[in-house]
């Protein structure tokens, strides 16, 4: 069973408050779809506590929008990431253990002590861990 979903990953309370259409195209409902496959729902199994995203896919207009203020080239613009908190888990907790996990992502970004941005391209991970103050 999945616990993750395309709708999930696209949600945004900003876009509905400001209008803007975040729905996927086929690309990056693919790319959506590896990321729950590959990365998140993995980690969900390995972890067995809830996992909560708090920012998935993000159109143009939703990513350079003031509240969100996303990099230009963010994994988040193309399907490719998700920004995750886990219930009961400390985000540092959660950073270290998906190093640990043996998965394969591209990012793992623990993001201001708050949450941490995951990122998975099939067949171009390049396992970029760090961390943002």
């Amino acid at each position: 069973m999945l616990n993750f979903s395309i709708k999930e990953l696209c949600h945004s309370d900003i876009a509905q408050q400001y209008g803007i259409n975040n729905n996927p195209s086929i690309e990056v409902s693919d790319n959506l779809l590896n990321l729950i496959f590959y990365l998140l729902q993995p980690l969900r199994d390995k972890i067995k506590k809830p996992m909560l995203i708090s920012s998935g896919y993000r159109c143009p207009k939703l990513n350079s929008h003031p509240k969100i203020k996303g990099a230009a080239n963010s994994n988040h613009l193309y399907g490719f990431a998700a920004d995750v908190q886990v219930s009961g888990m400390t985000p540092r907790k959660f950073w270290l253990f998906v190093k640990e996990s043996g998965l394969e992502y591209d990012e793992c970004i623990l993001e201001y002590n708050q949450w941490v941005h995951l990122a998975f391209r099939k067949g171009a991970n390049r396992k970029r861990f760090f961390e943002i103050s």
